[in-house]
């Protein structure tokens, strides 16, 4: 498994058009100066937003209305860092005082997957599209998922916790289903049947997520 996960080449192109401006751009100057869709910019700079190379901030009120928001390139080496290490320290904890590591772990990472979900706009109305959009969470979140053996497993080629997660799979792995749970819930699907297996190849770890069937699967 690899690990930082390469942006791919319309986002990182956006992320250098911020690098390269002494100021914070609006979502509205950004689709000007990259010949974008708006919606196009607005999953990059979520994407990278999530990823921590880039932060948002409220323009300054000007009258009327609520200030837009404003985007900013980050440091991401070292809030990369900064963010590994915290949580390698948060599973060493629960690994080293809870009686259950793995169900308190998963419980957190179902409730982060819920949420996750609802800031994408999840419609729990339409359960079918639930697996596509929960592929589609965990890309925008850097695991890199590629399509598996067979339809129902996918392969998760990169981890934006590698090292945490070599220490503490039980914790943290835990986590990361916990996320593809709660997501599915949130999109109105069971999650039952949902697993992962950590390092289950080399260069990979293996998620199942049964094809839900119906028109839009």
């Amino acid at each position: 498994m690899r690990s930082p996960r390469r942006l791919s080449p319309a986002r990182a192109a956006v992320l250098d058009l911020l690098k390269g401006q002494t100021e914070p751009l609006s979502q509205a100057a950004l689709v000007e100066a990259s010949g974008l869709h708006a919606n196009t910019v607005r999953e990059h700079l979520d994407g990278l937003r999530r990823r921590g190379l880039v932060r948002r901030l409220r323009a300054e009120s000007s009258g009327r209305g609520r200030p837009a928001w404003l985007y900013e390139a980050t440091d991401n080496e070292s809030t990369a860092s900064e963010y590994g290490g915290l949580a390698a320290a948060l599973a060493a904890a629960i690994a080293r005082t809870s009686e259950r590591p793995a169900e308190i772990a998963a419980a957190a990472g179902e409730e982060w997957g819920h949420e996750l979900a609802r800031d994408r706009g999840a419609a729990p109305a339409v359960p079918t599209t639930a697996r596509r959009h929960v592929i589609g969470l965990l890309d925008e979140l850097g695991f890199e998922p590629e399509g598996g053996g067979s339809p129902d497993q996918v392969r998760l080629t990169e981890c934006p916790l590698l090292e945490a997660a070599h220490r503490y799979p039980e914790v943290v792995c835990a986590v990361h289903l916990g996320i593809v749970r709660g997501a599915l819930e949130e999109y109105g699907a069971d999650p039952t049947g949902a697993r992962l297996v950590p390092f289950a190849e080399p260069g990979a770890c293996r998620l199942v997520v049964p094809p839900i069937e119906g028109p839009g699967a």
